[in-house]
């Protein structure tokens, strides 16, 4: 099992073996929860990856599964790896902990970003920056908070086994000076660093295309190395965000991001603009009295 591998998507990978192994038994959700003497839908969230099953749960659901021996053992093994905390949870109140151990567990991700420079890419002072302006309720030590935990994220760009990022940032992002002139030059020249890594591509989608296939929302993609372990498609808004993982939901979202990055300028030609945008900021080009400064 890959050390990558996070108690959430251990946990979605055991649901989905249980459901298979009830499949196979051809016994229905109801008459499994009759014999385990609890709810249909505890059943329902064990198999869908959004409760924790206990070791006891694992072994008398294979019970009746007719599951037992060596299949039985590293099930119920599973079980307890599912039930160990990740490092974000100390910090669970201020992020949705579901996301970051995806995050943590994925071979590669694709996102798209219409506003704001992806938590993985972001410079300390941007990310405080952004944090207060899209939080003014925020007190500062939940700010620094936050800004702490995206800091300890971004490892998995250059840990030993460091995922694949492929992200495309709508021109908005590079655009607006968040935090002001200093940190978003700093901001800047950062991702032309990053990018510099070989697992991770960063292209500009210019206001020159017009209407594209990404019009309807920031989004995220998130692929496992584990052939049983589904993409994963996160949907983010003001109020936390939306999983989504039905095959065509994940399809419709990878056709999208296809096209985006086919509308998008190449890399090499991305980076070159962001290192001009860093010496000569766009903000910057607006005469004095314009209506937009």
């Amino acid at each position: 099992m890959s050390e990558r591998r996070s108690p959430t998507i251990r946990r979605r990978r055991l649901g989905a073996e249980l459901r298979r192994q009830r499949e196979t038994a051809g016994i229905t959700i109801e008459a499994v929860a009759e014999q385990l003497e609890c709810s249909a839908s505890k059943v329902s969230r064990i198999e869908t990856g959004h409760t924790t099953a206990t070791p006891r749960d694992v072994r008398d659901m294979l019970r009746i599964y007719g599951v037992v021996g060596a299949e039985s053992d590293e099930l119920v093994q599973i079980a307890r790896e599912a039930r160990q905390k990740g490092w974000w949870h100390p910090y669970s109140t201020v992020l949705v902990g579901a996301y970051v151990g995806l995050e943590a567990a994925a071979g590669s991700i694709r996102a798209y970003e219409q506003q704001v420079v992806p938590g993985l890419l972001e410079t300390e002072d941007y990310a405080g920056a952004m944090i207060r302006a899209a939080r003014p309720d925020f007190t500062p030590e939940q700010v620094r908070q936050r800004v702490r935990v995206r800091l300890g994220r971004q490892s998995l760009l250059t840990q030993d086994d460091p995922v694949d990022l492929w992200v495309v940032l709508d021109e908005a992002v590079v655009s607006r000076p968040v935090g002001g002139d200093e940190v978003m030059r700093d901001q800047l020249k950062h991702l032309v660093e990053v990018a510099e890594l070989p697992n991770v591509t960063l292209q500009i989608l210019p206001f020159t295309v017009g209407a594209h296939a990404g019009m309807d929302g920031t989004f995220t993609i998130l692929s496992f190395p584990e052939p049983g372990d589904p993409d994963v498609v996160y949907a983010e808004n003001a109020t936390g965000g939306l999983f989504l993982e039905k095959s065509d939901e994940l399809q419709k979202y990878s056709f999208i991001f296809d096209h985006i990055r086919a509308a998008a300028i190449r890399p090499e030609e991305s980076i070159a603009h962001i290192a001009k945008l860093a010496e000569e900021p766009m903000w910057k080009w607006r005469p004095t009295g314009s209506p937009w400064t």
